[in-house]
């Protein structure tokens, strides 16, 4: 939101320079001021130096939770409420009591900063921008935007705290069940990326509207399916997407159902996937590190609506019987179930290893072409 270039103990010393989105910049328009009233419940009182005074805080960690937050600098402007100082307030109490250090507590602030515009700025583009359209001739955006807000403020906040709490609940359960204190950061997961073949050519064919259609409805569709089979939806980048699994099994079904589904759809490009297994750092809910890495590569390498793995997650797909260490051994397992009048192992997924191959960054690797070995389940 704001800051000074003095913090608050009139050292002199200029506070850190970051990248911020100008967010919070003051306004003067009447109806603008009126919906931020309604949205925060305050009206604006403070200046950012009387603010951090207030909640008790210096003047430099004032400016870098604000900075953080992804709050435009305002001079000393008096644009804050009495909300400003209790956010300031609990966060720094965090760190008094020891509950979080003082970079932990900025982390905080920049995530939860990060992920809330996002969501804010859909909601008004894709969501409210819709929905102020005038009803009856002659009435102004003006005359329907304000109660709007203020009948959606209250059920939206509700629904946000309550998403929030499950993903909350979620990721403490996968933490819980880490199998030590280094796993926690370092754990082995399986990391994906799906890719949209031709997606750069077909920019120069489509009209924007039509270029954002399409990237919703990839973005929508591979958001739905990697949480419908376990997965967990890292990120979004347009023609790409990134998600991770705890297993093998669950990124090997996520990965061809996402192949399987948009070949259904002709308005689609092709797709073509990259997993990896190994260990990951996870840090602001991303995920870090070569495991990361190789999955891009394999995935820039892969031919169109293929899922490529490397041999590390090849390697655990066998060892959880999801598929054959070899079709050869797969052969000789079904002879000698069916000679034995029993049912050979129930294998899943099959892998076909191909040439090996440089990888920028990475030396020599063997991906391997996943495929099924049933029938497609619908669903």
């Amino acid at each position: 939101m704001t800051v000074d270039d003095e913090n608050a103990d009139g050292t002199g010393h200029p506070t850190p320079h970051h990248v911020v989105d100008h967010t919070a910049e003051p306004t003067d328009n009447p109806l603008a001021i009126r919906l931020e009233q309604l949205i925060l419940g305050a009206e604006r009182r403070y200046t950012p130096f009387q603010a951090a005074r207030t909640a008790g805080v210096s003047m430099d960690l004032a400016s870098r939770f604000w900075r953080a937050m992804g709050f435009a600098d305002i001079g000393q402007a008096k644009a804050l409420t009495e909300a400003d100082v209790l956010a300031l307030r609990r966060l720094a109490g965090l760190v008094e009591a020891g509950l979080l250090s003082e970079p932990m507590a900025v982390q905080v602030a920049r995530s939860t900063g990060q992920t809330t515009a996002r969501l804010a700025e859909w909601q008004i583009d894709s969501f409210l921008e819709g929905l102020t359209e005038p009803p009856e001739p002659g009435m102004t955006r003006t005359e329907v935007t304000y109660p709007l807000v203020e009948l959606l403020l209250p059920e939206l906040q509700e629904f946000l705290v309550y998403v929030w709490r499950r993903q909350l609940a979620a990721a403490t359960g996968r933490v819980v069940q880490a199998g030590d204190d280094e796993e926690m950061v370092d754990r082995r997961l399986a990391v994906g990326f799906a890719d949209l073949v031709g997606f750069t050519r077909l920019t120069r064919r489509l009209e924007e509207e039509e270029l954002g259609e399409l990237v919703e409805t990839f973005e929508t569709t591979c958001a739905d399916l990697v949480a419908a089979h376990g997965g967990r939806l890292i990120k979004t980048l347009g023609d790409e997407v990134l998600f991770a699994a705890d297993d093998a099994g669950t990124a090997a079904e996520i990965s061809l159902r996402l192949v399987e589904t948009l070949k259904e759809d002709r308005t689609m490009p092709a797709l073509r996937v990259g997993i990896a297994f190994g260990t990951v750092t996870t840090r602001m809910g991303d995920v870090f590190g070569t495991t990361v890495n190789l999955a891009s590569r394999l995935t820039s390498i892969a031919p169109k609506n293929t899922v490529l793995v490397d041999g590390a997650f090849a390697e655990e797909l066998s060892r959880t019987g999801e598929a054959p260490v070899s079709e050869a051994r797969a052969a000789e397992e079904a002879a000698r179930a069916a000679e034995e009048g029993r049912t050979p192992p129930p294998y899943r997924f099959a892998l076909r290893p191909t040439w090996q191959r440089p990888v920028r960054g990475l030396g020599v690797v063997e991906p391997w072409m996943l495929s099924r070995r049933e029938p497609k389940i619908p669903g």
